[in-house]
């Protein structure tokens, strides 16, 4: 059993940024391929980036070269780094850990970006 627990939303003008983190407990973290999600009013959750148990990364075309994802496995904790925030970014962000048939969510954390 894993707990996520998602921190760092809040609003922000465009053009700012945010650090969102999420802190796991109850595993081994440094197994679980990690993920952030999305989930926009009226809209169906996204992917928008995960990294791996190994390390690598990959993004939704929409973040690219804007969000940054990364983890620390001694501090258990995966964070996403969020630059030159637009309003389509706002939603709520989870996050979610997953190995083998193990699939875990955290509650979310709502960003809005908005002047």
């Amino acid at each position: 059993q894993v707990q996520l627990v998602e921190s760092g939303g809040g609003l922000v003008q465009p053009g700012g940024s945010l650090r969102l983190s999420c802190a796991a407990s109850g595993s081994i973290f440094s197994i679980y391929n990690m993920a952030w999600y999305r989930q926009a009013p009226g809209k169906e959750r996204e992917l928008v980036a995960i990294i791996t148990s190994g390390g690598t990364t990959n993004y939704a075309d929409s973040v690219k070269g804007r969000f940054t994802i990364s983890r620390d496995n001694a501090e258990n904790t995966v964070y996403l780094q969020m630059n030159s925030l637009k309003a389509e970014d706002t939603a709520v962000y989870y996050c979610n850990a997953v190995h083998l048939f193990r699939n875990y969510w955290g509650q979310g954390t709502q960003v809005t970006v908005s002047s």
